[in-house]
C-alpha cells in the first residue's frame, strides 16, 4: 500500500474500497472517491481543534492560514474551503471550553424531568382529596401515614380517607356558607388534624394552618387575616384562644374544641360530631364549587414586612409542589420521615401531601430530638429525612454513638444548609444531601440537582428560560433593587450578591397573599429588564457562580430566619412595646459565628422615669413570643435613629451588632438560667463567639 492514512492516496484508496466491499457498505468507486472527499473536508476540522489545543488559538490561526495561502502546491492534502472554514472557526474559539459546558448533560437531564413532572402536574384532574379518594379505592390497606412516638400508629389510605369524610361530615352543618376555616393544633394532635383538614377541603373550603405558638395580637390578624369563620383549636392552648376571644366574637368567627368538653365560655365542642358522624360521601349540595385556581390552603409568612401574612395556594399550585419530592429522587417506595411542623409548607405539603400524591410512606415525628432521630428512623425503615437547616446542625452536634451509621436513609432533602454542617453530616452519618432554595409565596425555586456543597441549586440558560430570573443590584437601606438611567435594574456580575427576582409570567403566576391586594402589589417589581415586564421580590439575597451555582447570602426587609423560622421584626416590636419599661422598640436580626441564620436583637428606648428590669423583660418576652422569635440581645440606647420618613434605621445597628468592641450603650444577653436578661460581659460576649453560650 503506497499511500498514507492521513491522506488521500492509491493505497488508502485501495484499503478504503476492500473494507467498504467487505462489508457490504459500498459497491464501487464513485462511492469511495465521495468518503474519500468527506474525509479529506472533515481532516481539517480535527486538524484545527489539536492545533488550538495544543499551540493556542492564535499560532493554530496563522498556521492554517498559512495552509490556505499554499493549498495549491498542497496537491491532494489541499484544504476544501467549507472545511478550511469550519478550520477557522474551531481556532478562534476559546482555548478553553466554558465553565458552565462541563454541567451540560446533567442540566439536560434535569429540565427534562422537570418538563416531565410539570406536564403530568398540568394534565392532574381534580384536587389533592380527589386524587386521595382514588388512591385509597386503588390500594385501601397501602400505609401512607405512620405517627412515631409512643403512642404512634400507622394509618392506611382507607382509614385517612374515612376521617376525611366524618371531618367533611361533622363540619358541613357548622361552616354555612363560608368559604375559609383555620386550624390551630398541636404536633400530638397530627393525625386529627389532618383528618379535619382534609375534610374541610372535601367540602371546597380553604384552610389556615395557624402557628400554636402564637400569642395575642399575632393570632387574631392570623385568624382575620384569612377570612375564615370556624377556628377549630386544640384544647390544650385553650389561653392562647381566650386571650383573643373577644376580637374574634366581635368578628363573628365560630370556635369550637377539638374534644368533648369546653371550659370556655362561647366556644363549643366537636368531638361528639366526629364519633357520631358516617364515612359516606357527604352531599354535594354541601360542597363549594371547587377548581384547580380556588385556594386549597393558606399558609403564613413574615413575607418582607409587617405581622405574617397568609399566601394563597390553589390546588394546582399546591399539586405541582407535591413534584418536587420525585424532582429530587425520592419514590413511591421510600419512607420519609418528617419533623418539621405542618403549619410550614416544608411539613404539610411537601412532606405530608408530597407522600400522598407519590404514594411513599410519611413518618411524622412530634418534634424533632437529635438522641432520637436515628432510632425512629431505624425503627420504621425511613430511606429519606426532611430537614431545615438547623435540624442537621444539631444532628451533627450530638454526641458520638457506635450505631448512627446503621441506618436506611440514602438522602436528606431540605434548605438552609451551611457547607460546613453539609460535609460534616455527609461524612459522618452518610445520606447524600439534596438542597433546594423556594418560598411560601415564590412562583420559582430551584433544585442542586449536581450536588455541590453549599450551593443552593443550580440554573442553566435552559431553566432561565422556562423559569425567569434576575439578580440585581440592590439598595440595602431602602431593602429594593437598584435603578440605571433609563429605569430598568442593573444586573449583577457573576459571584455578586445580587437581589433575586422571578418573572411573574401566565405558566407561573404570583397568587399573592390573603387580605388587601396592596400587600401582594408590594412584593411586586415592574420594568425590570424591559419596560412593561412583572418581577416577584423575593427579598433574598444570592449569589450565582459562572458554572450556574446559587448561594445564599442574605434576606432584605424586616425579616431574619432563625432555628428555621421566619421572624417578622414587627411582631417582635409589637410584643416588645407591651413591656412596661420600655417606650419605643427597633428589632433586627444579627448574625452570630457558627449559626445559621440571625438571631433577634432588639435597640429599645426606656419609658420615661422606668429602669431597666431584665427579669421583668424576661418574663414578658416568654409570654408573648415563641422561642424561635424571642430577641437575644437588647440595646438600651438614649433615643433611637430615624430617617426622613421616621422610619427606624435598622441597618448600622445590625453591621454593629453585639459587639462589645463597637457599642457603647448598655447590652444585655437573653440567659435562661438566671431567667432574666443580664448585662452582656466580656467572658459571655467571648462564650457567645466561639459558640460554648447557648442561644
Amino acid at each position: 500500500m503506497g499511500g498514507r492514512v492521513s491522506a488521500p492516496g492509491p493505497g488508502w484508496a485501495a484499503w478504503w474500497d476492500a473494507a467498504g466491499r467487505a462489508c457490504g457498505a459500498w459497491p464501487g468507486p464513485g462511492a469511495r472517491a465521495a468518503a474519500a472527499a468527506a474525509l479529506r473536508w472533515a481532516a481539517w476540522p480535527g486538524a484545527a481543534a489539536a492545533l488550538r489545543w495544543a499551540l493556542g488559538g492564535r499560532a493554530s490561526c496563522a498556521l492554517l492560514a498559512a495552509a490556505a495561502l499554499a493549498g495549491p502546491r498542497l496537491g491532494p492534502c489541499a484544504p476544501p474551503w467549507p472545511g478550511l472554514a469550519a478550520a477557522l472557526a474551531l481556532a478562534l474559539l476559546p482555548t478553553s471550553a466554558p465553565p458552565a459546558l462541563r454541567w451540560l448533560p446533567a442540566d439536560l437531564a434535569y429540565v427534562l424531568r422537570l418538563l416531565r413532572l410539570g406536564l403530568a402536574a398540568g394534565r392532574a384532574r381534580g384536587t389533592f382529596v380527589d386524587a386521595l379518594e382514588l388512591r385509597a379505592r386503588a390500594r385501601p390497606g397501602r400505609t401512607c401515614l405512620v405517627c412515631a412516638g409512643p403512642s404512634g400508629r400507622a394509618v392506611t389510605l382507607a382509614e385517612l380517607e374515612a376521617r376525611a369524610r366524618r371531618a367533611a361530615w361533622a363540619l358541613g352543618p357548622e361552616l354555612g356558607d363560608a368559604r375559609a376555616a383555620a386550624l390551630l393544633v398541636l404536633p400530638p394532635r397530627a393525625l386529627p388534624a389532618l383528618g379535619l383538614w382534609l375534610g374541610l377541603a372535601k367540602l371546597g373550603r380553604a384552610v389556615a394552618w395557624l402557628n400554636p405558638h402564637a400569642r395575642g395580637n399575632a393570632l387574631l390578624h392570623a385568624v382575620l387575616a384569612s377570612g375564615a369563620r370556624l377556628l377549630l383549636v386544640d384544647p390544650d392552648l385553650h389561653e392562647s384562644l381566650e386571650e383573643i376571644l373577644p376580637g374574634l366574637q366581635a368578628e363573628q368567627v365560630r370556635c369550637l374544641y377539638l374534644g368533648h368538653s369546653s371550659l370556655t365560655p362561647g366556644v363549643g365542642t366537636l368531638g361528639a360530631a366526629l364519633d357520631s358522624a358516617p364515612d359516606e360521601p357527604v352531599p354535594q349540595d354541601w360542597c363549594l364549587e371547587t377548581t384547580m385556581q380556588s385556594t386549597a390552603l393558606y399558609i403564613y409568612t413574615s413575607g418582607t414586612t409587617g405581622l405574617p401574612k397568609p399566601v394563597i395556594l390553589t390546588h394546582r399550585r399546591v399539586r405541582s409542589m407535591c413534584s418536587l419530592l420525585p424532582l429530587c429522587g425520592v419514590t413511591a417506595e421510600d419512607v420519609v420521615y418528617c419533623v418539621l411542623p405542618l403549619y410550614h409548607v416544608m411539613g404539610l405539603v411537601i412532606g405530608v401531601l408530597g407522600c400522598l400524591e407519590l404514594g411513599a410512606t410519611c413518618v411524622l415525628a412530634p418534634r424533632f430530638s437529635a438522641s432520637g432521630f436515628w432510632d425512629d428512623c431505624r425503627q420504621h425503615g425511613v430511606t429519606v429525612v426532611q430537614y431545615v437547616g438547623e435540624v442537621l446542625r444539631y444532628l451533627c452536634n450530638s454526641p458520638q454513638r457506635p450505631d448512627e451509621r446503621a441506618h436506611s436513609v440514602r438522602l436528606a432533602l431540605g434548605n438552609g444548609l451551611r457547607p460546613d454542617v453539609w460535609a460534616a453530616f455527609e461524612q459522618r452519618f452518610g445520606p447524600r444531601v439534596c438542597e433546594f432554595y423556594g418560598s411560601t409565596e415564590g412562583n420559582a425555586g430551584f433544585v442542586n440537582y449536581a450536588g455541590r456543597r453549599g450551593a443552593l441549586g443550580k440554573a442553566s440558560w435552559l431553566l432561565r428560560k422556562l423559569c425567569p430570573f434576575e439578580l440585581v443590584q440592590f439598595d440595602t437601606d431602602a431593602a429594593e433593587p437598584a435603578r440605571d438611567a433609563r429605569g430598568l435594574c442593573i444586573p449583577v456580575a457573576a459571584g455578586e450578591p445580587g437581589l433575586l427576582l422571578t418573572q411573574v409570567l401566565p405558566r407561573i403566576p404570583f397568587e399573592g397573599y390573603g387580605g388587601p391586594r396592596e400587600q401582594s402589589e408590594r412584593k411586586l417589581v415592574r420594568d425590570v429588564r424591559r419596560r412593561g415586564d412583572v418581577y416577584l421580590n423575593t427579598g433574598d439575597v444570592l449569589a450565582m457562580d459562572d458554572e450556574g451555582f446559587l448561594y445564599f447570602r442574605d434576606r432584605l426587609g424586616d425579616t431574619y430566619r432563625w432555628k428555621g423560622e421566619n421572624v417578622s421584626t414587627r411582631e417582635v416590636e409589637e410584643a416588645l412595646a407591651l413591656a412596661d419599661c420600655l417606650q419605643v422598640v427597633n428589632v433586627y436580626g444579627v448574625s452570630v459565628p457558627g449559626c445559621e441564620g440571625k438571631v433577634g436583637m432588639a435597640a429599645v428606648q426606656l419609658a420615661p422615669g422606668k429602669a431597666f428590669d431584665g427579669q421583668a423583660l424576661y418574663q414578658h418576652v416568654r409570654t408573648w413570643l415563641p422561642a424561635y422569635a424571642a430577641p437575644h440581645f437588647i440595646r438600651v440606647q438614649e433615643a433611637l435613629e430615624v430617617t426622613g420618613t421616621f422610619k427606624l434605621v435598622k441597618s448600622q445597628l445590625a453591621r454593629e451588632g453585639f459587639n462589645l468592641g463597637v457599642v457603647t450603650d448598655p447590652l444585655f444577653v437573653l440567659d435562661h438560667q438566671a431567667r432574666a436578661f443580664r448585662p452582656l460581659t466580656e467572658d459571655t460576649y467571648r462564650a457567645v463567639c466561639e459558640g460554648s453560650w447557648k442561644l
